[in-house]
């Protein structure tokens, strides 16, 4: 930068050459040969930690945001006395201060125009912190459809209540018409009342089959608990936007994931005042004579008096001050299941299992309680890796963010492993069903791609330590219960460990600008580790930041596949020596121990471009409680021989 003059960058209404032209006189090219005394030289770059907002629909202002960046253009040796100019043409709102963009040759320094999060506030409210403002038109269009479809112009608390309930029941193909016009801006009528005007579910079919009868009230108090959580959610989401928006780092995670920990923890709280109102409701309103509407709107009702502002606030601002969100996006999927891994076939038919509350979740659908529980990603899993909606029996799967039930359309939980260890503590008791598996997501970066390296067998029996459901068997003796019982082993293609997987993911179903099509950012990869075993009373934590750790230094890919153990004979000798050790555990040696928590602490410590991103007695922490679980299954192993 020539002195006297000043680089700036631009990312709204200056990138137009024209208008930059008639604020200060001069104009600017990207074309190195048309640069004059009156043509300055401008170049793409990259804003980082910012995010781009528009609240009133016509300025654009750039506000702190760790995980995101602005595109924009760099102007080069702008005159001082120009820069008065563009000064007096961005007036009083914003403060032009010093920052440092990404360039093709690299990071320089330059001025840029910014605003403050207060200062936002202070002008728009919290109309700043929602990233799309049709979005909120769109629900607003959404909410008048309703309004005309259920007792038009009626303005009684019944009236209201039913369309509240009538939203519920359409709750997926809302979020559904959110995330299909994603960065759109038009949506006809013809469209919305197509996609809107649907038939109300009914339960009203299932009187009339013998074998759902002694499951219907068991279903309903489901219906009613869940109807509860999404209603708190939505209570807490309408009082604390500006909270919550501000501890969303990025709009490419799951927007309720705050939220809904907050809603589990006001219910799992109050479970004498929750079964209160889910019996009363029961014994008040007969299947027989009422539909799934009436419970809805029962549920609704309920869910209004149980809010308690005070303590919303008091479990949001304990989440607040426990939220140190590192770079990592992170995931879950919660398996629950009151038959264990006879859950799903063959090992139902072998075990001759049967499950007298739900019979299997065999009538999920039939309640509609993928749409009712669609904040917590709610479906059936029978393994089979089916997606259609019809009835079968598995496993209850949650996994706050999944967006479609195929699960490649998701949003990422959260990047707090401490948020995300609560979440899977309040899932897990939110439900009166036996807690039985846990899938662990951490997307992955594009370094990583297509350099991973197969986890060496020490490591993969440390991960077992930690996660895989150690304990004692009949005998008295230690073993591996995900393995023991054959629950992470598939034999379809060929006998395989489902250690860990990668898989791809979209964040939102819109196309870009330009082509009918998800831009390139839209579409990420995610390492799945799916051995872990889920337990009501663990402390999954410290697991969280293990698998963080040893992802970002040991970029672990797939274990194991089919196709690996064929073409590997010593992948094929250490997976016989794990079945084994599986059954039949020994110690962990000291050596492999410092080794596996150096190279965790080793990735912990480059999160954040080759610099923790945590603080540093936080990671200390972690690393010694993982030490310490190992040790302590040591002296598990020491005891029992």
């Amino acid at each position: 930068m020539n002195e006297g003059k000043t680089n700036l960058f631009v990312y709204g209404s200056l990138r137009d050459s024209r208008i930059f032209k008639s604020v200060c006189g001069l104009s600017f090219s990207k074309k190195p040969s048309k640069i004059s005394r009156n043509t300055l030289f401008a170049e793409p770059a990259l804003l980082p930690q910012y995010r781009r907002v528009s609240p009133d629909d016509v300025y654009f202002y750039a506000i702190a945001a760790p995980s995101s960046k602005i595109e924009g253009l760099v102007i080069y040796d702008i005159p001082a006395g120009v820069m008065t100019e563009i000064d007096r043409y961005e007036g009083k709102r914003y403060e032009r201060e010093t920052v440092r963009i990404n360039t093709a040759s690299g990071l320089i320094e330059a001025q840029a125009y910014l605003v403050s999060h207060d200062s936002m506030e202070k002008h728009f409210g919290d109309r700043f912190h929602v990233n799309l403002i049709h979005e909120l038109w769109l629900r607003k269009r959404i909410e008048k459809f309703i309004k005309k479809r259920t007792r038009p112009g009626e303005r009684t608390l019944d009236a209201d209540l039913e369309r509240r309930a009538e939203r519920e029941l359409l709750a997926t193909t809302e979020r559904d018409l959110v995330m299909s016009h994603y960065h759109s801006d038009a949506v006809s009528d013809y469209f919305l009342e197509h996609e809107l005007d649907r038939p109300r579910p009914s339960i009203k079919h299932l009187r009339e089959i013998p074998e759902a009868q002694p499951f219907i009230k068991n279903y309903l108090k489901l219906v009613v608990k869940q109807v509860l959580l999404s209603q708190l959610d939505e209570h807490i989401q309408s009082r604390y936007r500006f909270e919550l928006e501000r501890m969303r780092t990025s709009e490419r995670y799951f927007k309720r994931s705050v939220s809904l920990l907050v809603a589990l923890q006001m219910i799992n709280a109050n479970p004498e005042t929750v079964a209160m109102i889910v019996n009363e409701c029961l014994q008040t309103m007969p299947y027989q004579k009422n539909d799934l509407i009436d419970y809805v709107k029962y549920a609704v009702r309920a869910a209004k008096s149980m809010f308690e502002a005070r303590v919303a606030h008091s479990n949001l601002e304990r989440v607040r001050s426990n939220f140190h969100p590192g770079l990592t996006p992170l995931g879950i999927e919660v398996e629950l299941s009151n038959l264990g891994a006879a859950a799903v076939e063959p090992q139902r038919s072998k075990q001759k299992a049967f499950d007298p509350v739900y019979d299997g979740f065999m009538y999920f659908y039939d309640f509609h309680l993928d749409v009712l529980s669609w904040k917590l990603g709610g479906y059936i899993d029978d393994h089979t890796g089916s997606t259609d909606q019809g009835r079968r029996r598995g496993f209850l799967e949650l996994a706050p963010g999944r967006l479609n039930i195929e699960g490649e359309l998701s949003r990422p939980a959260t990047a707090d492993p401490w948020l995300l260890s609560q979440l899977i503590h309040e899932i897990t008791n939110f439900y009166e069903v036996q807690p039985h598996s846990l899938h662990i997501s951490l997307q992955l970066r594009k370094n990583q791609l297509n350099n991973q390296q197969i986890l060496p067998l020490s490591f993969v029996k440390c991960l077992l330590v930690l996660g895989g459901g150690p304990e004692r068997r009949h005998t008295g003796r230690m073993w591996v219960s995900r393995m023991g019982y054959d629950e992470i082993k598939q034999y379809q293609l060929g006998e395989e460990l489902v250690f860990a997987r990668a898989s791809k993911r979209r964040w939102y179903l819109g196309g870009d600008d330009i082509a009918n099509k998800p831009p390139a950012q839209a579409t990420t990869y995610v390492q799945q580790y799916k051995f872990i075993r889920l337990d009501r009373r663990a402390n999954f934590e410290p697991l969280v930041m293990c698998l963080k750790g040893l992802q970002l230094a040991y970029n672990p890919g797939d274990y194991l596949t089919s196709e690996q153990l064929r073409e590997n004979p010593k992948l094929q000798e250490q997976y016989e020596e794990l079945k084994q050790w599986a059954v039949e555990p020994t110690e962990i040696s000291p050596q492999t121990i410092g080794k596996f928590v150096k190279t965790v602490k080793e990735g912990l410590m480059i999160e954040g471009h080759r610099r923790p991103v945590h603080q540093l007695h936080y990671i200390d922490w972690a690393l010694s409680a993982i030490d310490v679980q190992l040790r302590m299954f040591n002296k598990q192993i020491s005891e029992t021989s």
